[in-house]
């Protein structure tokens, strides 16, 4: 116990300097994460920005250079030519030779003329990546409206562009020309959206389906932080394109900060193992002043606790005034509350005696019913080899077995005749009004079980809750053969009371349907060997409706 009391007095000690060590390495760690992602947002906004740069000025290159591609004479006739003779099919071959003229000179891989409703006329497109694939024709049922932004073909992203053909200041159709959307020109890990959905990567080892769960709490067009494989990752919007796509990169915070954060963790460990060792030597000097008298203290309380019996404390020495201001206080309680248990157990017994008396005392056939019950429960019991503290709980259980009828009303509860059903209704409540009454005063809560469940029956027909079997607490398996037998033997204002043997008959005749046959034959052996003189001249008498037992003849 003392070296029990000196772990504990050491860990008080150690556990604030552990405390600090950890709180301060946190905040040193915290703070440099945060130095950390501020600079990478930094250095992740200026290639943002450069990178937007240069796609704005691509993107004024190519609407110069498209102004020109649109003015294109051969294009403007070959497009006449197919408005003039719709669904001609040598007429769009003439458009598709002139696109796939245009697309090799000019390095596209995606080139379509619409019409002025926007509705593809002929187009073509570029097989596969690589300076020997060939541009092919595409069959314009196949294509949806392009008009600019990244567009999604045959498996394959491309990047469009469009500018209007115009003659005499009249427009009669569109040009849409693009290129494969291709990672490799960025130099930060990047992925491309669509709708949300990853649907393009340059990071490798990484699944579209991961990426998505991590990228989920972004917003389209914000900054924010994510989780990716366990490490903490930033990600910036760097292009919106039309049609619901977005390109966004991304960084690892931990692979930046690791380094530092290493080079933190040794120094802060050295540092903590000589914070340790301080902590040590001194947590084992302040325990050893402190531990002996309050092990002391301590082992008279457990003493206490396992003999119930709380006395003076004696000889205890410690140079701590607290600790000896303690030892006084606590031998002051001691017999405070040694005087209180009396006078509680005393009052107790006599509660519950008075409670018992006032039940009993509404009907003149009733009069030490309670009583009588409660010694024949106390007999069974122990017969049944129970416990002690089982037999005390199962005698003040019988005690306040019927104190619910206290919430049913005289003229049925004394009624000379038989009850209607009506009337026996409200008499079959007193064991919910019971257990009601004695739920709400502290100390009573082992004898609910008594009080509610005394007129529950082995087959289930009982009341109130239809238990079946050892499912009713043995407490109340008891007291309903000794409250049956008690009944039966009672004489009545509207019939006399059982004899002996035929209250026994009874009991046997419906053990295994009401009663626990198993108790039952303990009662028996009782009845005939134990208490048959307290039987015969009326030591067990009580009441018992005939309604609560059916008996033969």
């Amino acid at each position: 116990m003392t070296t029990r009391f000196r772990t504990r007095a050491f860990v008080i000690c150690f556990v604030p300097f552990a405390a600090l060590l950890a709180a301060g390495f946190w905040m040193v760690q915290q703070f440099v994460q945060s130095t950390v992602r501020e600079g990478l947002r930094a250095s992740l906004s200026e290639n943002q920005a450069a990178i937007a740069g240069i796609h704005a000025k691509g993107d004024l290159q190519n609407s110069r250079f498209l102004r020109v591609v649109g003015e294109n004479a051969a294009l403007k006739a070959g497009m006449q030519l197919l408005l003039t003779h719709a669904g001609n099919r040598t007429a769009r071959r003439t458009v598709e030779d002139q696109l796939r003229e245009l697309g090799e000179h000019m390095g596209f891989d995606f080139l379509t003329v619409s019409g002025s409703d926007g509705a593809p006329l002929a187009g073509v497109v570029r097989s596969a990546s690589g300076s020997a694939s060939q541009l092919e024709p595409i069959d314009p049922a196949q294509l949806a409206p392009v008009r600019g932004g990244l567009f999604e073909f045959a498996g394959r992203t491309f990047q469009v562009a469009s500018v209007p053909i115009d003659q005499d200041d009249r427009n009669f159709g569109t040009l849409s020309v693009g290129e494969y959307f291709n990672f490799s020109e960025f130099t930060t890990p990047a992925v491309l959206l669509h709708g949300g959905q990853v649907i393009a990567s340059n990071l490798n080892g990484l699944s579209f389906s991961e990426l998505n769960s991590a990228l989920s709490a972004c917003n389209g067009g914000a900054e924010c932080d994510l989780r990716l494989r366990g490490a903490h990752w930033i990600s910036l919007p760097v292009q919106l394109y039309a049609g619901g796509y977005a390109l966004r990169s991304l960084d690892s915070v931990d692979r930046v900060a690791g380094p530092i954060q290493s080079r933190l963790h040794d120094l802060f460990l050295s540092l903590g193992m000589v914070c340790v060792l301080l902590a040590l030597l001194c947590s084992m000097a302040a325990s050893d002043s402190m531990v002996k008298p309050i092990a002391e203290v301590v082992s008279h309380l457990r003493k206490a606790a396992r003999t119930g019996v709380l006395s003076e404390f004696q000889g205890l020495r410690s140079s701590v005034l607290e600790v000896r201001e303690l030892a006084e206080f606590y031998n002051q309680a001691a017999v405070s509350v040694r005087a209180a248990g009396h006078n509680l157990e005393a009052a107790y017994l006599e509660f519950v005696g008075s409670l018992a008396n006032a039940l009993d005392a509404r009907d003149r056939y009733t009069s030490g019913h309670s009583v009588r019950v409660s010694q024949i429960s106390c007999a069974i019991a122990h017969a049944m080899q129970l416990s002690a503290e089982d037999v005390e709980r199962i005698r003040i259980g019988a005690l306040l077995h019927d104190i619910g009828k206290i919430g049913v009303a005289d003229p049925v509860l004394q009624k000379p005749g038989k009850l209607t059903p009506e009337e026996y209704a409200l008499v079959r409540e007193h064991p919910t009004i019971g257990r009601r009454i004695l739920e709400g005063v502290h100390g009573f809560a082992p004898y609910l079980a008594a009080v509610e469940l005394h007129h529950e029956n082995w087959d289930g027909t009982g009341y109130p809750k239809g238990l079946t079997g050892e499912d009713t607490p043995i407490d109340a398996r008891i007291i309903h053969v000794s409250d049956a037998y008690d009944a039966m033997t009672t004489d009545r204002s509207y019939r006399s009371g059982m004899t002996h043997e035929r209250a026994l008959a009874i009991l046997i005749e419906y053990a295994g349907k009401q009663f626990d046959p198993r108790i039952v034959d303990i009662f028996l052996s009782l009845t005939q060997e134990s208490i048959a003189t307290g039987l015969a001249n009326g030591t067990f008498a009580g009441e018992w409706e005939e309604d609560e037992l059916v008996v033969a003849g």
